[in-house]
C-alpha cells in the first residue's frame, strides 16, 4: 500500500536505519515491504490503511511484546500520520513451510504453546467478568450481518444466539491475546518467533486457541496434543465448552467475510464450523 509518490515505508526506513534496498517477496501482502540495510540486516515496513489498527499494533509492540522478548520483532520506528512502522525481521523461515505430518510440525506446535503461555501468564486476570459481555456483543453484531445477508437460517441464528448467551454469562480468564495465532504468523529458526501483532489486545485467554482448534487441529489432533504439552495445561471442561462458543464467532465471521470478499474457501470454512456446532 503506497499512499503517495514517495513510499512512506521507505521514507521511515531510510530515516531510521539509512540506505535500504527492497527484497522482492511476492508472498507478502501489498502493505508489507521486506528491506535490507547496508549490512544485510533485514526489516519489515508496514503501512496500515487506517489509524485504529495501526495504533493497536504499535501499542502491542510497546506494551505486550516485551513479555515475549526474543520471540517477536523489535519495533524500530513508526510514523503516526502515515500509519507506518518498521520492525526487525526474525531469522529463520515461515512455520507454514514445515511438511504436514512431519515430526518438525509437532515440534513447531509444541513451541507455539510454550511461547504463548509466556504472554498469557504475564498478563493474566483470572475469571474476569469484563470480557464476556463484550464478546457477546461482537457475536451479536456478526449474527445480524449474517442474517441480513441471508447467510444463515432461523435455526442457525438460534444456535448462534445460544452461544451469545454463553459468552455473556461466563466468567473467563482475561489475558493479552495474539488472536491470529496460527502457523502463517509463526517463524522457526534458532528460536520460535511470532509475527503480525495487529489483532493483539486483551481478550479471553481461551480465545487465542480458536484459530488452531477450528482451522488446524480438526484434521490433525496430534498437533493439539503437542501444543497443549508445550502450553503446560489443557482447557478444562468449562473452558472447552467456551472454546466451542468462540467457534461460533469463527463460523459467522468467516461466512460474512467470505461472502463479502467472494472467498469460497473462507465461506466453506465458516459453514464447516457452523455444522460442527449444530
Amino acid at each position: 500500500m503506497i499512499t503517495s509518490r514517495v513510499d512512506p515505508r521507505l521514507d521511515l526506513a531510510r530515516n531510521r536505519i539509512g540506505a535500504v534496498r527492497v527484497i522482492p517477496d511476492p508472498s507478502l501482502p501489498p502493505r508489507l515491504l521486506q528491506l535490507a540495510d547496508g549490512r544485510g540486516r533485514r526489516y519489515f515496513a508496514k503501512q496500515h490503511g487506517g489509524r485504529a489498527r495501526y495504533v493497536q499494533e504499535v501499542r502491542a509492540y510497546r506494551t505486550w511484546a516485551p513479555h515475549l522478548n526474543g520471540h517477536v520483532p523489535d519495533l524500530v520506528g513508526c510514523h503516526d500520520s502515515t500509519h507506518t512502522f518498521l520492525v526487525t525481521a526474525l531469522s529463520g523461515t515461515p512455520a507454514d513451510t514445515v511438511p504436514p505430518g512431519s515430526p518438525e510440525e509437532d515440534l513447531v506446535h509444541h513451541e507455539a504453546g510454550r511461547i504463548l503461555r509466556l504472554l498469557h501468564q504475564a498478563t493474566l486476570i483470572p475469571r474476569s467478568g469484563a470480557v464476556g459481555p463484550d464478546l457477546a456483543d461482537r457475536l451479536a453484531r456478526w449474527i445480524q450481518r449474517a442474517d441480513e445477508a441471508g447467510l444463515i437460517s432461523a435455526d442457525e441464528r438460534g444456535l448462534l444466539a445460544v452461544h451469545q448467551d454463553v459468552l455473556a454469562g461466563t466468567l473467563m480468564d482475561s489475558a493479552a491475546c495474539h488472536l491470529d495465532y496460527q502457523p502463517r504468523n509463526w517463524n522457526i529458526g534458532e528460536s520460535f518467533g511470532v509475527y503480525d501483532l495487529e489483532h493483539m489486545r486483551r481478550d479471553a485467554r481461551i480465545r487465542d486457541f480458536a484459530r488452531l482448534e477450528f482451522r488446524r487441529w480438526q484434521a490433525a489432533p496430534r498437533l493439539r496434543e503437542a501444543f497443549y504439552a508445550g502450553y503446560g495445561r489443557r482447557p478444562n471442561d468449562t473452558e472447552q465448552r467456551l472454546l466451542e462458543s468462540f467457534g461460533a464467532i469463527e463460523a459467522v465471521t468467516a461466512l460474512v467475510r467470505g461472502s463479502e470478499q467472494d472467498d469460497l474457501a473462507l465461506t466453506t470454512h465458516g459453514r464447516t464450523v457452523l455444522t460442527r456446532l449444530s
